[in-house]
């Protein structure tokens, strides 16, 4: 049985353990992930334990904060233990303390200033923690005996143990606030990415091309060697809006393998780059990975991609969900800054063209306004990790209804957009094969709390700004 206590300073959570005691001694889970992420624990995702010995009572160690996540508890013995909050934000300089045994430990988020006191000769104190330790790391450390924090220490740190270093710590008004982790972008120059750095304006942004005017470095995510230079640490989300979407192309040798690797490769390395180093991954797919036989996609239907471009999506998706943290977004008709139909359509409406657009597909939009609020939203509500089907709502419409509204938007008459078939459409072309029924079901995304916006008033709003 886990208890989970919460405290004044955001995220720092207090664990009541059992102890199955006998005369013997005592026995406890010190760590049960199953048990403590089901109390309410984040899945932290520990790889080193540290112990410390503190051989006398009154030996004081702090406040430390170190760059990881941890979870404190105490092997033998008992201390006085107290946090403060050195992150940026309302909660910076927030104080909590308490005493502990061997049946509390706590878990102290990344930015949370930590420190004891042993009140007992040979204590035991233990850290859990989710990066490895290595020489050279700085952090911000605080004076034990901070006026502004007054820790009421049940020993007065003048007959305390404490060493040289912690003794020369700062007081709280000289402290750097320790800033959150940011997000990188990957795929920054494309439709999703601009909008998404919209979303979360201080990302980092990178993309297979670089933009000095933009911000955007040059990196290549399906190279392993270039992603080993990536500051990893950094970071709390990687955004991979990255993708190959020239569905036609990718039917040919060299469109195979760029496909390939921009589709699957990157998606597998950075899923591992997840693990090792503890961020979230959110993953954009497609409804091209299921072949369109049904008339509406949920996010548990077994995968079927037709074409190259739909078995390289699938193949990140499988790959993608290898990672712990992550949010599989698959989406569809996707429309943002740049090259899309809506545009395409806009455009000829203007200039006076009367198209043949096919009314045998059907789907819905997805605008990319609409796609980047929902990332934030999944990732600010802290929503379960997994698969969701993100668009815009509404009711599922062919190519050549969306095709027709645009020309009315435009002030032409809808009668100007003809019908065709799609089999009509590629005849005497090489084209890949597209799913007939692309609507997603957005019921799981629903549940989270999100409400989609309805395509046509994105849509209208569009053609506006295109005006």
């Amino acid at each position: 049985m886990v208890e989970l206590v919460e405290t004044p300073i955001p995220d720092l959570v207090v664990l009541r353990l059992e102890l199955h005691e006998d005369s013997r001694g005592w026995f406890k889970e010190n760590w049960q992930r199953e048990k403590m992420l089901a109390a309410g624990l984040p899945d932290f995702g520990p790889v080193q334990n540290n112990m410390s010995l503190n051989a006398h009572r009154g030996a004081t160690r702090g406040i430390h904060t170190e760059p990881w996540d941890k979870l404190v508890s105490v092997a033998t013995g008992r201390v006085f233990a107290a946090w403060v909050d050195m992150r940026e934000g309302p909660s910076f300089g927030t104080v909590y303390y308490l005493e502990m045994g061997p049946d509390t430990a706590v878990f102290v988020p990344r930015g949370v200033g930590n420190s004891y006191q042993a009140l007992e000769d040979g204590t035991v104190y233990s850290y859990l923690v989710n990066d490895h330790w290595r020489s050279g790391i700085s952090y911000p450390a605080l004076h034990l005996g901070d006026p502004t924090c007054a820790i009421p220490w049940p020993i007065p740190l003048t007959e305390a143990e404490i060493s040289a270093k912690d003794h020369a710590n700062p007081t709280l008004d000289a402290i750097t606030p320790v800033a959150p982790k940011k997000a990188l972008i990957i795929g920054a120059n494309g439709q999703l990415g601009r909008a998404l750095h919209d979303q979360f304006p201080d990302a980092d942004l990178v993309d297979l091309v670089a933009d000095p005017d933009r911000g955007v470095a040059a990196l290549d995510a399906s190279n392993a060697m270039a992603l080993t230079a990536v500051p990893w640490r950094d970071y709390a989300v990687v955004l991979n809006a990255a993708a190959y979407t020239a569905v036609d192309a990718a039917e040919t040798p060299e469109g195979r393998r760029t496909a390939w690797a921009a589709n699957a490769t990157a998606p597998a390395l950075l899923a591992r780059a997840a693990d090792e180093h503890g961020f979230t991954l959110v993953h954009y797919s497609s409804e091209y990975v299921f072949d369109g036989t049904r008339e509406l996609h949920t996010e548990d239907e077994p995968l079927s991609p037709l074409g190259v471009y739909a078995q390289s999506k699938a193949a990140g998706d499988v790959a993608v969900t290898t990672a712990r943290r992550h949010y599989l977004l698959r989406t569809s008709w996707v429309v943002g800054e740049g090259r899309n139909f809506v545009r395409t359509m806009h455009d000829l409406a203007t200039r006076g063209v009367s198209p043949a657009v096919v009314d045998d597909q059907v789907g819905r939009l997805t605008f990319t306004t609409e796609l980047a609020r929902a990332t934030a939203h999944l990732l600010d509500t802290r929503a379960e990790y997994g698969t969701y089907n993100v668009t815009n709502s509404g009711t599922p419409m062919t190519w050549h209804d969306i095709a027709a509204e645009v020309y009315a938007l435009a002030g032409r008459d809808r009668d100007d957009v003809t019908r065709t078939t799609t089999a009509a459409y590629a005849a005497g072309k090489d084209l890949a094969p597209r799913p007939q029924y692309s609507a997603l079901d957005l019921t799981k995304l629903e549940a989270t709390g999100f409400r989609p916006e309805h395509a046509s008033q994105a849509l209208a709003r569009y053609c506006e700004s295109l005006d």
